[in-house]
C-alpha cells in the first residue's frame, strides 16, 4: 500500500475518534446493582407477562439457555440450573440508562444514545489524550456511579468501535475492558478475528449472501470490490464495509416520526366479555392517540384484532381483525377510541377466550400539513381538550384523566411474578439499610 494513503489514515485515526459504550449484561447488572447477591449467578429476564427470556447472564449463556425461551417451557431447566428469573422491570431499566447517559455527556459533548444499554460518543480534538486511559475513566465513573459494568470499543469510524467493544467484551483480562483500534496493525487483526455474522449491519440473511462469495469474516468482507458491493447490496451495505475501512461513511441516526404506532397487549387472562374488550381497545386506542401528539402526528387509518389463547388447545381457536379507514387525519382520542370501538364489536365472536388483541395506527402524516376534506374534518374542539389531557397526564407521570368508556380504576396489569422492586422510581419500593 502506497505510504501517502498509510499516512492518510494514520492521521484520520489521530483526530476522529468514536466510543462505543457498552454495558454488560445490562438488565442482570441492574438487578444485581441493588442485590448484590445474585453476582456469579445465572440470571434470566422474562418478556412481558413473562413470556420467554429476553436477556441473559453470562453464567445462564453458559448454560445453554437459548436467547428467546418460552419460560413454560423451560421451568424445568430453570430449576435444575438454579437460575434466577425476574420479569422485566422496565422502570428500573431506563432509569438505570438515563443515569449512565448521563454520566457519558461529561465525557464527549456528542453522545448518540444507539439503544437503552449502548451509547456512541464522539472524540474531536482529542488526538493527545490516552484513549485507553480515558475509556478506563469512563468504565470506572459509571461503576462507581452506577455499579454497571461497561466496556470500551475505540476506533476511526462507529462501525470499528462495535468491533473493538467486542474485543473489549471478549478479553477483559488482556484489554482492561477498553480496546482502542488506531493503527491499520490493529484494524486488519481486528476485522481477521470477527466473524461475518458478527459484524453490526449483518443479519442472517445477508450473512447466508455474503457466505456463498466466501466470506467468512469481516476482513473478507472489505476485500470485496466497491462496485460488486453498490451493485449486488445497496448503499447501507457500501457504507458499512467503507467504515470497516477506516473511511467514516455512518453518521449520526436522526430521530425519525414513526410510520406505524401499535399498541397490542396479552391479557393477564382470558376475555370473553364483548364490554371488557371495548374498553381494553379504548385504552389501546388512547394510548396510540397520545403517541400520535407526541410526535406531531396524525393517521386516517387504523388496524384492529383480536386473538384467541392458542395455548388453550382444547377451547375454540380465532382470529379476526379490520382494516378502518377515517375519512380525515385525526390525532384525537375520542376519535379514534369511537371508531376502534366500533370495529372491534365488528368483528367479536361469543363464547370465545380472547388472550390477545391490538390497535395499530397507520396511514401516519404531519399534523400541521396534510390534505383538507372538504365536508369533513376533526370537531375544532377536539385540538384544546387533547392539548390539557396530554399537560395534566405528563404532570402527574400517569393518565389521570380518562375516556369514559375506559375503567377508570384500572390500569394496565402484566402478569409479573418475578419482578423485583423499582428501587429508583417508586418511593415505595426505595432501598432500605440495616444498620447492625
Amino acid at each position: 500500500m502506497p505510504i501517502f494513503i498509510l499516512l492518510r489514515r494514520q492521521i484520520r485515526y489521530l483526530y476522529t475518534m468514536f466510543a462505543l459504550v457498552d454495558c454488560n449484561n445490562f438488565y442482570a447488572s441492574c438487578e444485581r446493582v441493588f442485590n448484590p447477591a445474585l453476582r456469579q449467578k445465572p440470571i434470566a429476564i422474562l418478556s412481558n407477562n413473562d413470556g420467554c427470556v429476553i436477556a441473559r447472564s453470562d453464567e445462564a449463556k453458559a448454560l445453554g439457555l437459548p436467547m428467546g425461551a418460552p419460560a413454560f417451557k423451560y421451568k424445568e431447566f430453570f430449576r435444575a440450573n438454579n437460575i434466577q428469573l425476574f420479569s422485566s422491570n422496565y422502570p428500573l431499566y431506563g432509569d438505570m440508562s438515563s443515569r449512565v447517559m448521563r454520566i457519558l455527556e461529561q465525557f464527549s459533548p456528542d453522545v448518540e444514545v444507539y439503544s437503552i444499554d449502548e451509547a456512541f460518543l464522539q472524540l474531536n480534538g482529542f488526538e493527545r489524550h490516552n484513549l485507553h486511559q480515558y475509556g478506563t475513566q469512563m468504565r470506572q465513573r459509571i461503576l462507581k456511579w452506577t455499579g454497571i459494568p461497561t466496556c470500551v470499543g475505540v476506533a476511526p469510524t462507529k462501525a470499528l468501535s462495535k468491533v473493538a467493544n467486542k474485543i473489549a467484551r471478549k478479553f477483559p483480562k488482556e484489554t482492561g475492558g477498553v480496546y482502542i483500534i488506531d493503527s491499520e496493525e490493529k484494524r486488519i487483526k481486528a476485522l481477521k478475528w470477527t466473524q461475518l455474522k458478527d459484524v453490526w449491519g449483518i443479519g442472517p440473511a445477508l450473512n447466508k449472501r455474503l457466505s456463498a462469495k466466501q466470506c467468512k469474516t469481516a476482513y473478507d468482507f472489505v476485500q470485496l470490490s466497491d462496485m460488486w458491493v453498490r451493485k449486488a447490496f445497496s448503499i447501507t451495505e457500501w457504507k458499512l464495509k467503507k467504515d470497516l475501512e477506516g473511511i467514516s461513511k455512518i453518521g449520526p441516526e436522526t430521530i425519525k416520526n414513526k410510520r406505524a404506532i401499535a399498541t397490542t397487549r396479552s391479557f393477564e387472562s382470558t376475555i370473553k366479555d364483548l364490554e371488557d374488550l371495548k374498553e381494553r381497545i379504548s385504552t389501546f386506542a388512547c394510548s396510540g392517540a397520545e403517541k400520535l401528539r407526541r410526535q406531531g402526528s396524525s393517521c386516517h387509518m387504523m388496524f384492529i384484532f383480536l386473538r384467541s389463547d392458542y395455548h388453550k388447545k382444547n377451547s375454540e381457536q380465532y382470529r379476526a381483525s379490520i382494516m378502518v379507514n377515517i375519512s380525515f387525519p385525526t390525532n384525537s382520542s375520542l376519535t379514534l377510541s369511537a371508531n376502534a370501538v366500533k370495529a372491534v364489536a365488528s368483528i367479536y365472536k361469543k363464547g370465545i377466550q380472547y388472550k390477545k388483541a391490538g390497535v395499530i395506527l397507520t396511514g401516519i402524516v404531519p399534523t400541521n400539513n396534510h390534505q383538507l376534506q372538504l365536508f369533513n374534518s376533526e370537531n375544532p374542539k377536539h385540538l384544546p381538550l387533547m392539548r390539557a389531557i396530554d399537560l395534566i397526564n405528563k404532570k402527574y407521570h400517569t393518565p389521570k384523566l380518562k375516556l369514559g368508556n375506559q375503567d377508570l380504576k384500572r390500569t394496565w396489569k402484566m402478569r409479573q411474578e418475578h419482578l423485583s422492586p423499582r428501587y429508583t422510581t417508586n418511593l415505595k419500593d426505595i432501598i432500605t439499610v440495616q444498620c447492625l
